[in-house]
């Protein structure tokens, strides 16, 4: 393995790896408050999330615009998402473990994530000293599998995008990683993303993981 090819950036993707997916428990939270069933504030949810996420509009914007299709009240909380995402928010330990574990052997870490400004504001707060860069869609304008996002996060590393990995749990955003040049892993579990990590890391550092 020559010196170009060694992978020296793990990318962590946030809801699905290190922390449970909270997509179910955002859906469910925000469908109660607003007094809709699930499945009709999921599709109209689904279908304005884009703007919200790429950072393009505010949240006030985007509950008038769910509102409005459900003909239902703005919500009178200050934030809303932000409440829901504080109770759906589910961290997984041992994956925050790993990662920290990456950091201190020398890896540069980061965490890359589709999310909305009240989200990120969460993740701000938060103690995550193991990644050296923070990256969200709502703060560059592109989500992922767009290429963009990608060449963002490589560039703060100052690497190649084959000397770069992407952990996440959504094939289509490892499938865009992998189309910009990155390599990628499909999160289903920490011991097997250990045992495929091993495989791209330079010879050494392979077997090192605590399982």
């Amino acid at each position: 393995m020559t010196e170009m090819e060694k992978i020296k950036a793990i990318i962590f993707d946030w809801g699905g790896v290190l922390i449970d997916d909270p997509k179910p428990a955002l859906m469910k939270y925000c469908a109660k408050a607003l007094d809709v069933p699930e499945n009709v504030f999921t599709e109209v949810f689904d279908k304005c999330l884009e703007d919200f996420q790429k950072g393009f509009i505010g949240e006030p914007i985007f509950w008038e615009r769910i509102c409005k299709k459900l003909n239902k009240p703005k919500p009178i909380q200050n934030s809303l998402w932000g409440d829901a995402f504080q109770a759906a928010y589910a961290p997984r330990p041992e994956v925050f473990s790993f990662a920290a574990e990456l950091h201190n052997k020398g890896h540069k870490t980061a965490l890359l994530s589709n999310t909305e400004v009240p989200a990120m504001q969460l993740i701000q707060q938060l103690d995550y000293d193991m990644f050296d860069e923070l990256v969200f869609s709502c703060a560059e304008g592109v989500a992922k599998p767009e290429k963009k996002i990608y060449d963002i996060v490589v560039g703060k590393f100052d690497l190649k995008p084959e000397q770069v990995v992407l952990i996440d749990d959504k094939v289509e955003f490892v499938n865009g990683a992998k189309q910009a040049g990155l390599k990628g892993i499909v999160y289903k579990n920490l011991n097997q993303v250990k045992e495929e990590l091993e495989e791209l890391l330079a010879p050494g550092i392979a077997g090192g993981f605590v399982r």
